[in-house]
């Protein structure tokens, strides 16, 4: 009985080593985006549908969530990294937890991050949407402005092995996946 209870327990300690390294979930089906709009920095409104053509990693922070300021420094050199491949990086947080985008603009300087492109959720109605209400969050979209996975927690977004694994990724499943509705 207690060899039993120790190889379950060592499967489930394995099982989220595993779990937690990967940390990416790619859906069955692909599934359209909510249309709900998102504010750039400018104050324009916007929405993820808009950028069709575009292989997309929607980041949902927080200004208050430790590992989401810890990732931006990584996330702000995965974009430099990136720049002409195609993928588009958008951090996406509610617009309560700013006073303007000066602030905004203010906090991603001061942690490393000036040239991610940041966008504000009116009232949380997107990451609502979605149903995400943890953050760091990342929504893969590919080409076709569909979700067809996501990120749950924080990436060493700079590290070699997660830039291969994104571009594998946009490869794989960048231009579309079977909808549930095919």
């Amino acid at each position: 009985m207690l060899k039993k209870g120790l190889f379950i327990v060592f499967c489930l300690l394995f099982s989220f080593s595993a779990e937690a390294k990967k940390g990416i979930n790619v859906f069955a089906y692909s599934r359209p985006v909510p249309a709900t709009a998102v504010y750039n920095r400018y104050g324009q409104k916007t929405a993820l549908a808009d950028f069709k053509g575009d292989f997309i990693l929607a980041v949902f922070w927080s200004r208050y969530c430790v590992p989401c300021i810890k990732e931006l420094d990584d996330l702000n050199s995965f974009v430099k990294q990136t720049r002409d491949s195609g993928i588009r990086v958008m951090i996406i947080s509610k617009d309560d937890e700013w006073t303007g985008a000066g602030e905004q603009k203010e906090l991603l300087n001061k942690y490393g991050a000036p040239d991610l492109d940041f966008y504000v959720d009116k009232d949380g109605r997107l990451s609502g949407d979605f149903g995400i209400f943890a953050s760091p969050h990342t929504v893969l979209v590919n080409k076709a402005g569909e979700e067809f996975g996501r990120i749950s927690g924080s990436l060493d977004w700079d590290d070699e092995d997660v830039i291969e694994e994104i571009y594998k990724l946009k490869a794989q499943y960048g231009e579309g996946l079977p909808s549930d509705d095919e």
